[in-house]
């Protein structure tokens, strides 16, 4: 596995990648690298024939007091699991060389932005669409995967790349959970045991979401008081959000239908997790 600093040698190499008529699959992450990046890399051998690993904790998507400095970094650790999961090149730029003295552009994606994390963290997503879009100039993606825990960075993503005509197939992939179904988060690392049992609540959660609507629970308020019931039990719980959504335009739905999407966000003490599922399909 080849590791590549600068931005201009990431592109001037994936240029020639494409030009020798080479496949090229992309996993952006901010590293820390756990088992639900690890299935996308082996998930990315088969939609291209070189694939590339980003690893790049990107400051404009973090907002005043949110936890840019604390964020966990070992890009030995990384780089050491990328090898092994068959990464062919890393690429860990520094943010100078992403974001050079003059830099002036942001890219925004209206609509979908400003609910659920959007609403809750200002310029959040602004920090991703350009960051995503500039890594897809840089690396010249034809198949980019991300994971399906963040759904709306996965739908901004998809807006993004459909607006800008841009040529890069954009592969969603299923939430990669832990033994005791709480979802792979490099933020988990933060979690103290008695919180990390307290974030189980996410997943008893969802369970008794689903439950209530394939049990023929109509009603997505009624379904959501039954959620913050359930989470409100945890004494160091606090809600950001839970919204009933559809999953395309990320608007809220009075009514449970065959595609509606459960999307929870909740502080354990500082620590914020999200998780997400489909209302009406059972939750194993």
């Amino acid at each position: 596995m080849k590791i590549i600093r600068q931005v201009d040698e990431m592109q001037a190499c994936a240029l020639t990648l494409r030009a020798e008529g080479k496949r090229i699959a992309f996993v952006p992450t901010m590293g820390y690298l756990h088992e639900g990046h690890l299935s996308l890399v082996r998930a990315a051998h088969k939609h291209g024939e070189v694939v590339i690993l980003s690893i790049f904790v990107n400051p404009t998507q973090f907002g005043i007091g949110e936890d840019f400095a604390g964020y966990p970094r070992d890009l030995s650790r990384d780089s050491a699991l990328a090898a092994e999961a068959g990464v062919d090149l890393l690429f860990a730029p520094e943010a100078p060389d992403m974001y050079p003295c003059g830099y002036a552009t942001t890219v925004h994606v209206e609509g979908i932005t400003e609910t659920l994390c959007g609403a809750s963290r200002p310029g959040h997503f602004d920090g991703v669409t350009t960051v995503v879009s500039k890594l897809f100039g840089i690396v010249q993606p034809h198949a980019a995967l991300f994971g399906m825990k963040d759904f709306q960075q996965l739908a901004v993503v998809r807006r993004m790349t459909a607006d800008l005509n841009l040529p890069v197939e954009i592969i969603g992939m299923p939430i990669v959970r832990e033994a005791d179904g709480l979802a792979l988060s490099s933020r988990n690392k933060y979690l103290t045991p008695h919180l990390r049992q307290q974030a189980l609540c996410l997943q008893d959660a969802i369970r008794i979401a689903t439950d209530a609507a394939l049990q023929g629970e109509k009603d997505a308020a009624a379904i959501i008081a039954m959620v913050q019931q359930r989470i409100e039990q945890e004494g160091d719980a606090r809600i950001d959000y839970i919204q009933i959504c559809n999953p395309i335009t990320l608007q809220e739905i009075p009514r449970i239908d065959a595609d509606a999407v459960l999307l929870l966000a909740v502080f354990f003490n500082s620590t914020r997790l999200i998780d997400n599922h489909p209302i009406l399909t059972p939750f194993n």
